[in-house]
């Protein structure tokens, strides 16, 4: 790569293996900057395919403390707490193939437990299907959830996170979180240990707060 960059730096063609090569980046470059996503409310209808994304995660070993696939049936009860004006679940779609479905999802999440007061602090999660992993799609779905975390009557964001789970300590890093926990050597999958660390970011302060 450090050659290629000196060659084109100095005006110098490639080969035509090369040259190939590069065509063939910029086209993936151009396809992935050119993804555009959307969200919405969860349905009934996406449970299937949220499952499927979830199971995804649980055999990595990287984001959840789960060791057994999950199933539809498992799953509908926590789906159902789920609400669009208070603590919602969206999906998102690739706008360029609708036909596919639900391509990742987040999930707002009560923080500690459902005492009101805590009420103005959400956890959130997200998953992704592996197609869909390093580009942009994490973005998109925490960014919405900043955008939009006011008009849900939420101040500050929370998520618990592997320390081992580089990219998505950085993903929330990235986007304005601190962290503001360490717990070491919380969980064991499969006889490894993992540490969790709680990362956080204040949004808004209520009205009226001097």
């Amino acid at each position: 790569m450090a050659e290629l960059a000196a060659h084109l730096v100095e005006g110098v063609i490639p080969d035509v293996p090369t040259r190939q090569w590069v065509l063939s980046l910029c086209c993936t470059l151009t396809a992935l900057n050119s993804m555009t996503y959307t969200y919405r409310d969860a349905t009934d209808a996406d449970l299937p395919r949220i499952v499927e994304i979830y199971n995804f995660a649980v055999a990595t070993r990287k984001c959840s403390c789960d060791l057994d696939p999950t199933t539809i049936a498992a799953r509908r009860s926590s789906f159902l707490q789920h609400t669009p004006d208070h603590r919602p679940l969206w999906v998102a779609e690739d706008d360029g193939k609708p036909a596919q479905g639900a391509i990742g999802y987040l999930g707002f999440f009560h923080f500690m437990n459902e005492r009101p007061g805590y009420f103005i602090t959400a956890d959130v999660a997200i998953y992704l299907h592996p197609d869909y992993q390093s580009k942009g799609l994490g973005t998109f779905l925490l960014q919405s959830a900043l955008d939009r975390s006011q008009s849900l009557g939420i101040e500050t964001l929370t998520a618990t996170i592997f320390a081992s789970n580089e990219a998505s300590i950085a993903l929330f890093r990235k986007m304005g979180f601190e962290q503001w926990g360490f717990m070491p050597r919380v969980a064991r999958l499969e006889g490894i240990e993992k540490d969790l660390v709680l990362v956080g970011r204040r949004m808004h302060e209520p009205q009226g707060a001097a």
